[in-house]
Parts: C-alpha cells; structure tokens; sequence
C-alpha cells in the first residue's frame, strides 16, 4: 500500500470510530421506551391467506406498501394500505371494491396511469374478503394521532389545534 492510500484507510477507521462511537453515545442518552410497532391487523389466518391471494394475483404491491414493504422498482404514488381500517370501514372499502370507477367515490389527481384500477371484476366475494380484510388493518392510538397532527401541519403550515405553546 502507498503511503497516500495508507492515510486514507487511516482516516476511514477513525472515521468509522467516531461515527459508531457518537451513535453509541446517543443510543445510551434515549432513555424514551419504544412504543413498537404501530400498525396491526385483527384478521384470523384464514381471511389473512384468502386476502393475501387475491392481493397477489391483483398485483396490489406493485403500487401498495404493507407492513412496511414495497416494491421499490415502482414509483407509483399510492397510499400504504397499514391502518386503512382505521380510517374506512367495511362497508366502505366494499363499495369502493365493488365501483366500476373507483374514481368516483374517492377523487384523484393522478394521472390515469397511476389511478386505483376497479376490482368490480372480482367476484363479490373475493370484494367481501378485501373489504373485510382492509377494514382488519388497523393502528395504534398513538401513531393515529401523530399522524393526524403531522398531516393538518404539513397541509396547513400552522400547528396542530391545541399543540401551541
């Protein structure tokens, strides 16, 4: 090795030294316990592999994240389904399912390449079982309410009702 390329190594293992050290550091400061994992699902394993199917074959990952999964090779803009429960009930997500365009229940912006295609070829059904199983997704009260504030801020630009100080 040259002196050059020496001192280059040298001063990556100090680097990295200093780096893991200042993150031990941290790490050893965060005393906050970890509320977990936020999202959840109440479905049994029977309606979980009968939705998982469907999901599959519909190619729902190609734009959908869930449990924090995606398919990074798409860069289509739609929602993570975690939670979806929380915020549509089942009847709902079955109406939805069911429309011949989705578009005019929920409204987009999306060009229409990247808009919501119709399950309303599916069997009613296999809509039951997606509309069951969404509904099945839930959150925790916590990460619902941080999310909740964090929208309204970042689509307002003001602080959250209540949260001034």
């Amino acid at each position: 090795m040259r002196r050059g390329e020496k001192g280059i190594v040298v001063a990556m293992v100090i680097s990295v030294a200093v780096l893991g050290g200042y993150r031990w550091y941290k790490n050893a400061q965060d005393t906050e316990e970890d509320p977990g994992i936020p999202f959840y699902s109440t479905a049994s394993p029977e309606l979980t592999s009968k939705a998982a199917k469907i999901m599959h074959r519909e190619n729902c990952k190609d734009c959908h994240s869930l449990w924090g999964t995606k398919d990074f090779t798409q860069a289509v803009p739609a929602p993570s389904l975690d939670g979806i429960g929380r915020f549509r009930s089942e009847e709902w997500l079955y109406k939805y399912f069911s429309a011949e365009v989705p578009q005019d229940i929920l409204p987009t912006r999306l060009k229409p390449q990247y808009r919501m295609p119709s399950m309303a070829h599916l069997s009613e059904e296999e809509r039951r079982v997606l509309a069951k199983y969404m509904a099945s997704l839930q959150v925790e009260d916590w990460y619902f309410e941080e999310t909740k504030k964090a929208r309204y801020e970042k689509l307002t630009g003001k602080p959250y009702p209540g949260d001034e100080q």
